[in-house]
């Protein structure tokens, strides 16, 4: 019988018409049937047009709708699957604008710091939602696949507090790190085998070897000898010098995610590149998502007259999640890396964590096998994480105030800018800016709006830009460079994010 796959935040273009397309690249799944559902009736409409005139025009039995209401998406669904965005860009700009008040100058801000804590506060309740929904409505046995960042405590929460749901947190960022391996010691990837272990956006290949032969002693000079690397990997060619092995994301990233590389305003410009947004450009990804947005509300009509996509297996992209569907529907074996329960897989990482590891699917599920100990270091750098990820979870869910601040004083980039009373008061601005969103801090909301009317309030730098902002583009100066902008409203659903 066809399944059904609920998408929920469907209006994430890149995502959502890359996910359609790789799934009907299947054979034995192109009688799917997709639910679409989001909470913007004008995105959801112009992805959902997008995706129906492609399916119609391939001749493929599938089906394609479109729904306002969560639980009609989910009803009977054999897998659900989460694009959403929780805040959408209003929430996002506060995770950036608030913390460059008090020095905190991110990339991304969507997986830790105080961007990623506060996007996980507005995030978590809703994907616990859906599995409420799920639970009720979807159909026996139904998996939830969580696209949605911060990915590892959504998945946490979702897991420990999900109503019994089985979910799996997916990202591309192994992928893309195991490409640039391969380029940069000039062999093939179909040669390179990895073993790559951590936590999402903190993974490291541990083991990386091309017929047999260990190469990890080898990568420090590949990439220290790559002009393109040497230039826009900085961070992450330092973190291979200090710790011995190569992180899964990319330099803007991993920058926010340790005390080191953007605690200082005038060093921040030594580590980063500004020649694309996620080497480490100050409020990058926001950026990008702004541009992204105006662009495909303008361009859209062109997209409707651009030929519509096909379903060839060459047309399939290396995203996990329709591989994971292709193997539990078929028997047929995927290896891939997957966010999941730790539950003892990592040795020398805590068990109800998160972790990113090698996992095998086929028909009778998903299988995880043992990594042992992580080395030394790299353990230590995600333990870090971990203790902030499970601080923002708990108080996700329960609304507790001292939870969240505790979350943000253990974040390492927060931690290395700002004193105690500055980081309390920073969280009160950001809960009082979501509040919309936030409605288990509501007594908190209160209390902090008092706070912050205090005349002992603290000074902040309300104009500072960050140490390495770029000039966000109008519409009209994107329609200069017309395909440079239509690849980056991808970019900015990371559907096809640069990574090498």
């Amino acid at each position: 019988m066809p399944i059904k796959i609920a998408i929920i935040g469907a209006g994430s273009v890149g995502f959502t018409r890359g996910m359609v397309r790789d799934i009907l690249c299947v054979p034995e799944l192109r009688d799917t049937e997709f639910a679409f559902m989001d909470i913007d009736k004008r995105n959801l409409d112009m992805v959902y047009q997008l995706c129906k005139r492609d399916v119609e025009s391939s001749g493929l039995p599938a089906k394609v709708r479109a729904t306002m209401n969560r639980r009609e998406a989910i009803k009977d669904a054999n897998y659900v699957l989460s694009f959403v965005r929780v805040g959408v860009l209003d929430g996002f700009e506060t995770d950036v604008e608030i913390p460059l008040k008090y020095g905190i100058d991110q990339c991304v801000g969507d997986t830790l710091g105080p961007g990623g804590i506060m996007y996980g506060q507005r995030t978590i309740p809703v994907l616990v939602d859906f599995c409420k929904d799920i639970s009720e409505v979807g159909a026996p046995g139904c998996i939830f696949l969580n696209y949605s960042n911060p990915n590892a405590m959504n998945t946490w929460a979702c897991n420990k507090y999900g109503h019994g749901v089985q979910t799996i947190g997916l990202c591309h960022g192994v992928q893309g790190g195991h490409r640039m391996i391969a380029r940069v010691l000039g062999l093939p990837k179909e040669e390179i085998d990895i073993i790559c272990a951590g936590i999402n956006h903190q993974t490291w290949y541990i083991s990386v070897k091309h017929k047999g032969v260990e190469m990890i002693g080898k990568l420090l000079e590949a990439f220290e000898n790559d002009e393109d690397c040497s230039k826009t990997e900085k961070v992450r060619i330092d973190m291979i010098k200090r710790f011995g092995y190569f992180s899964t994301e990319s330099n803007g990233h991993l920058s926010e995610y340790v005390p080191w590389y953007r605690k200082r305003e005038d060093d921040i410009k030594n580590w980063i590149d500004l020649s694309c947004w996620i080497y480490g450009e100050t409020g990058g990804y926001l950026r990008v998502c702004r541009e992204g947005r105006n662009w495909f509300e303008h361009d859209f009509p062109n997209w409707m007259k651009n030929d519509p996509f096909t379903f060839k297996p060459e047309d399939r992209a290396n995203e996990h999640g329709s591989y994971i569907i292709e193997s539990l529907e078929t028997g047929r074996l995927y290896r891939g890396h997957f966010n999941v329960v730790n539950n003892g897989c990592i040795t020398n990482l805590p068990p109800d964590a998160i972790v990113e590891v090698p996992g095998y699917v086929d028909g009778n599920g998903m299988s995880i096998p043992i990594v042992g100990d992580l080395p030394l270091g790299c353990a230590a750098v995600c333990n870090a994480s971990i203790s902030v990820q499970r601080l923002s979870v708990e108080a996700a869910v329960s609304g507790d105030e001292m939870l969240l601040k505790q979350a943000m004083m253990m974040d390492p980039l927060t931690g290395a800018v700002c004193n105690p009373p500055e980081i309390w008061q920073m969280t009160d601005e950001m809960l009082i800016a979501g509040e919309q969103w936030l409605p288990q801090f509501k007594d908190t909301i209160a209390q902090a709006k008092k706070r912050l009317a205090s005349p002992n309030r603290l000074p902040t730098r309300d104009d500072y830009q960050g140490a390495a902002r770029l000039h966000e583009k109008t519409v009209e100066e994107m329609a200069e460079e017309h395909e440079k902008e239509a690849k980056d409203v991808f970019d900015a659903d990371k559907g096809n994010l640069k990574t090498e």
